[in-house]
C-alpha cells in the first residue's frame, strides 16, 4: 500500500490518524494505486484499468466516507519492442490515433519543472515525458470532456434546470500536482456549478516502479479518480451517504446506464445540531494516533472516527466551531459541533441524546479528554 509505491517513512498517509491499521504491518487499502506493483509485475498488457473500495480516516462531511471507489488506470510502451528503441516518436504516433475533442483545455505550466515538477532524469528524456504526458493529458481529457457534456445536456433537460449549470460553458484545466508513486504529476479540475473541481491525479510513473516489479525498460503514465466524486458531479447528488442508501426513492432513480439524469430529491429531514466541548490534556499536540495507550496525543480525525463508529449514516456532518487556548494554563479547549440527521427518517430527540451521550463517553474513554 505505501512501501512499494514509494510512499517515505514520514508521509502523513502513513499515520494512523489518516489510515485504517489492522496490525503493524497490515492496513486497509488507502488507493488503488497499492496493486500498480503487482500488475506492472505480471506484465500482461500494455494498459489496464481495475476499480476498487478503499478505507481512509477522515473528516465527517457530505463529500467524505470512510468507504469509497477509485479507479486506478496505467498505459505503458517497451523500449524493446518499439521501432527503433524511439519511445518519444512511438508514443506520438500512438497519439496520433486517438479521437480529439475542441474543448481548449487551460495548461498554463510547462511539462516539466525542476523543483515543482521535476523530469526522472536519470531514467527519461525530456522529449519522451513530453510525448507521455500529452497522450496521458489527451486520453484523461477526452473521458472528461465526454462526461460533463453529458451532464449539461441532462441539466437543461429536467423540469427545474439549473441555470448555473446551463449558463456556464464547460472549463478544464491542469494543475501541477505531487504524488510519490509519478513525476511530472497533475491533477485534473473541472470548472462546476461555479468553483473549480478537482476529478483526478495522473502522472508519468516513477521508473522505480517498473525497475521493481522487473520490466526497467518500460515508461508510462498512470491515473487515479474517486469515482464517488465524479458521480456526486455529474449526477447532482448532494451527499455520499446516499451511495449506501437502500432506499428505492433513490435506488429507482438510477436503473439505466444510456444516459445521466440529475438526481431528485425526495425528502429533507429535520437537522438535530448537539455541541461537545471539552479540554485537550496539557501535552496534547495537533497530530498523533489518539490510541488508549497515547491519549496525550489528539488528532482532529480521532474525534471524527468515533462519530461515525457510534453515530454511523444517522450523522451528516462534524465540525469544528470554537477553539479557546487558556491564557494561564496553556491548555487547548475545543468546541465540535454534530449535525445528526437522517436521509431516510426524521431522528427524534431522544435518540440524538443517547447517541451525543455515547459519544461524549467514549472521547473521555479513548482520548483522554475532559469535557466542559
Amino acid at each position: 500500500n505505501f512501501d512499494s509505491l514509494g510512499f517515505p517513512a514520514d508521509h502523513p498517509g502513513r499515520n494512523r490518524s489518516d489510515t485504517y491499521y489492522i496490525n503493524k504491518d497490515t492496513v486497509l487499502r488507502t488507493h488503488t494505486s497499492a496493486h500498480e506493483a503487482d500488475i506492472f509485475r505480471q506484465n500482461a498488457s500494455e494498459g489496464y484499468t481495475i476499480s476498487a473500495d478503499v478505507y481512509r480516516r477522515d473528516a465527517v462531511d457530505r463529500s467524505h466516507y470512510p468507504v469509497f471507489h477509485q479507479m486506478e488506470g496505467a498505459r505503458m510502451w517497451d523500449r524493446r519492442k518499439v521501432p527503433g528503441g524511439n519511445i518519444a516518436k512511438a508514443v506520438w504516433d500512438d497519439l496520433a490515433k486517438m479521437p480529439n475533442h475542441d474543448l481548449e483545455v487551460e495548461d498554463p505550466n510547462p511539462t516539466i519543472h525542476p523543483e515543482r515538477n521535476p523530469l526522472q532524469a536519470e531514467h527519461h528524456s525530456q522529449e519522451e515525458v513530453e510525448a507521455v504526458a500529452a497522450h496521458l493529458k489527451r486520453s484523461l481529457e477526452g473521458v472528461v470532456v465526454e462526461l460533463f457534456s453529458k451532464a449539461k445536456q441532462a441539466a437543461a433537460t429536467v423540469d427545474a434546470p439549473d441555470p448555473l449549470i446551463q449558463e456556464e460553458p464547460l472549463r478544464v484545466r491542469w494543475v501541477e500536482a505531487y504524488f510519490p508513486f509519478t513525476s511530472p504529476s497533475w491533477e485534473l479540475e473541472v470548472f462546476w456549478q461555479g468553483d473549480w473541481l478537482e476529478i483526478l491525479g495522473c502522472g508519468v510513473t516513477k521508473q522505480d516502479l517498473y525497475i521493481n516489479a522487473g520490466i526497467p525498460n518500460h515508461i508510462g503514465w498512470a491515473f487515479g479518480v474517486g469515482l464517488e466524486r465524479v458521480a456526486m458531479l455529474l449526477f447532482s447528488i448532494p451527499d455520499i451517504r446516499l451511495f449506501w442508501s437502500r432506499d428505492m426513492r433513490f435506488l429507482s432513480q438510477f436503473t439505466t446506464i444510456e444516459k445521466i439524469n440529475r438526481f431528485k430529491s425526495f425528502s429533507k429531514h429535520p437537522a438535530c445540531y448537539k455541541d461537545v466541548a471539552f479540554w485537550l490534556r496539557s501535552s496534547s499536540s495537533s497530530a498523533g494516533g489518539g490510541l488508549r495507550s497515547n491519549a496525550q496525543d489528539f488528532h482532529e480525525n480521532d474525534v471524527m472516527e468515533i462519530v461515525r463508529i457510534i453515530g454511523g449514516d444517522l450523522v451528516e456532518d462534524v465540525r469544528l466551531v470554537d477553539e479557546f487556548q487558556h491564557p494561564v494554563s496553556g491548555r487547548k479547549s475545543l468546541c465540535y459541533r454534530i449535525n445528526y440527521r437522517s436521509l431516510e427518517r426524521t431522528l427524534t430527540n431522544e435518540e440524538a441524546n443517547e447517541m451525543h451521550e455515547h459519544v461524549k463517553g467514549e472521547l473521555v474513554n479513548k482520548l483522554g479528554v475532559e469535557l466542559r
